[in-house]
């Protein structure tokens, strides 16, 4: 595997109306979850990922399986639950772009991963393992999961990447700061948002963000800026790089994950630290421009035409 995580991924429901809910009468069926949204990122630019977890023995985990094989991802070692739900969220357009997501996913399968459901070997062979910090923060067995998965890839010295993509609602009864920093103290790459470096440490200012990671032994920091790219710093290089503009924002959910395959991508095909970067950048925006959390995301052929349009049509004949 070049690339391997555990996490949780879920059916999404999405209204097909602007507006509350509750007066939502029709829906789009679709999968979503971080890992998944970087693996499936990842294989559709060629490289091998592999995704460890959990679904429920019911349809919505069939969906979800079939969706995530279909897309090339290794689930040889998803397991399924039958005590235990796949998890289901909605997801709702309000007015001026705003987007409201509602989890249902307390007591899922997934969150019953346990450090018993970490294969050893599965890890030893991946030559990146990716984390996000929503996992450990959906039970208490999650988090001995996510940590022995750390222990294995710093056994074997495979390199570790870590979005902290903090969710708030998630976190009950726990220092979710303290977690997310013990984690991001293991990691090799760290990929934080702003509003993740003003919880974390106080500050939004990116370059404070990245020397803060790099103070706490990651090699490499790329701290999203939205609209505006992405800030990146190692021990010997930093430097901004600027966004991609794009007509309309359509669906922002799913664009930090299509940032992180972007640059695991770049880093794999050994393009240099700013190259990933702006790699990054683009599929971010790409994925943007679509409702749905994976259907934006380009394979390298699209990608290509994307990050240089010159000279290409608007409609392919």
């Amino acid at each position: 595997m070049d690339v391997v995580s555990i996490g949780e991924t879920m059916v999404l429901f999405t209204s097909e109306m602007q507006g509350l809910m509750r007066y939502a009468r029709n829906f789009s069926v679709k999968i979503a979850g971080a890992e998944t949204n970087t693996l499936i990122g990842l294989s559709r630019l060629g490289h091998q990922t592999g995704w460890i977890s959990k679904l429920g023995q019911d349809e919505f985990g069939e969906l979800v399986l079939s969706t995530v094989r279909g897309e090339g991802v290794n689930i040889s070692r998803v397991t399924r639950d039958s005590s235990s739900p796949t998890g289901i969220f909605f997801k709702e357009f309000l007015h001026d772009g705003h987007v409201r997501v509602h989890y249902y996913r307390a007591h899922s399968a997934a969150s019953r991963l346990e450090k018993r459901d970490i294969d050893e070997n599965y890890i030893r062979n991946a030559k990146y393992l990716y984390l996000t910090g929503i996992t450990p923060a959906l039970s208490g067995s999650c988090r001995e999961a996510v940590f022995t998965a750390i222990e294995y890839a710093k056994k074997y010295g495979i390199q570790i990447v870590f979005d902290p993509n903090i969710r708030k609602k998630l976190w009950k009864d726990v220092d979710a700061k303290e977690i997310i920093l013990r984690i991001a103290k293991k990691a090799d790459i760290v990929l934080p948002g702003m509003g993740e470096g003003d919880f974390l440490f106080g500050t939004s200012n990116p370059e404070m963000i990245s020397e803060h990671f790099l103070n706490l032994g990651s090699r490499l920091v790329a701290v999203k800026l939205g609209a505006d790219g992405a800030y990146f710093a190692t021990e010997n290089e930093k430097g901004t790089v600027s966004g991609y503009k794009i007509h309309r924002v359509i669906d922002p959910v799913g664009a930090g994950d299509g940032f992180a395959a972007g640059v695991l991508s770049g880093l794999l095909d050994h393009l240099n630290t700013r190259e990933a970067v702006q790699r990054g950048c683009a599929i971010g925006a790409m994925v943007a421009t679509v409702n749905g959390d994976i259907e934006g995301l380009p394979d390298k052929k699209l990608l290509r035409k994307f990050m240089n349009p010159e000279n290409v049509d608007e409609v392919s004949r």
